[in-house]
């Protein structure tokens, strides 16, 4: 997707973007977008992340709940697994290890940070419904953007809407100059200023 999550969060609100704390484990990673994959493991145990990189179509984001931070979710072999089974990255409330393997093979891999000590496998739990990551709710099929500048989680239902409102946000501001906007931006910041009683 070529919309920034900085445009979709001036459109979506505050709500829809996850939490600082989940953000990209490795630097100039490019930006992933796709329909969420959903996926609950309980803490310390990351048996239904491995079952999803089996069972999620081609073009996934995976999002997995997990409030836990002391066992990892992931590592190198799945992430590469995910890879060549064409899911477009994975956002983890959670953390990894051996993210020097998903680096090297490009896989995005946002997340809560890096971990050594793996999950264990034996908690069950249903796959594809709805989740909460990075403070979001996250269903099935809604849309999640991520890059550097943060992590955006667009409704299912919602998608045509913000799409064409994102095309005319960019379009507008593509045709904006510099010197057009700092001007507007002068003008607005100083009327807001004077109706606020500031002097100087």
């Amino acid at each position: 997707m070529s919309i920034p999550p900085t445009t979709l969060a001036d459109l979506l609100g505050r709500e829809q973007v996850m939490d600082i704390g989940i953000r990209p484990l490795w630097s100039s990673m490019p930006r992933q977008a796709g329909p969420a994959f959903t996926v609950r493991c309980r803490p310390g145990d990351n048996l239904m992340v491995h079952a999803a990189i089996h069972r999620a179509e081609p073009g996934s984001v995976i999002v997995v709940e997990s409030g836990d931070v002391d066992y990892a979710l992931v590592g190198g072999n799945v992430c590469a697994v995910a890879q060549r089974r064409g899911i477009s990255g994975f956002v983890l409330d959670g953390v990894i290890r051996d993210v020097a393997e998903a680096r090297e093979i490009g896989f995005p891999v946002f997340a809560r940070g890096v971990i050594p000590v793996p999950g264990t496998k034996t908690a069950v739990e249903p796959l594809n419904l709805p989740v909460r990551c990075g403070g979001v709710k996250v269903d099935p099929g809604d849309i999640v953007v991520a890059d550097e500048e943060g992590l955006v989680v667009v409704p299912n239902a919602r998608q045509e809407e913000v799409l064409l409102a994102a095309r005319a946000k960019l379009a507008k501001e593509a045709d904006e100059s510099l010197e057009a906007w700092e001007e507007a931006h002068r003008t607005r910041i100083n009327k807001i200023l004077d109706e606020n009683g500031f002097q100087g």
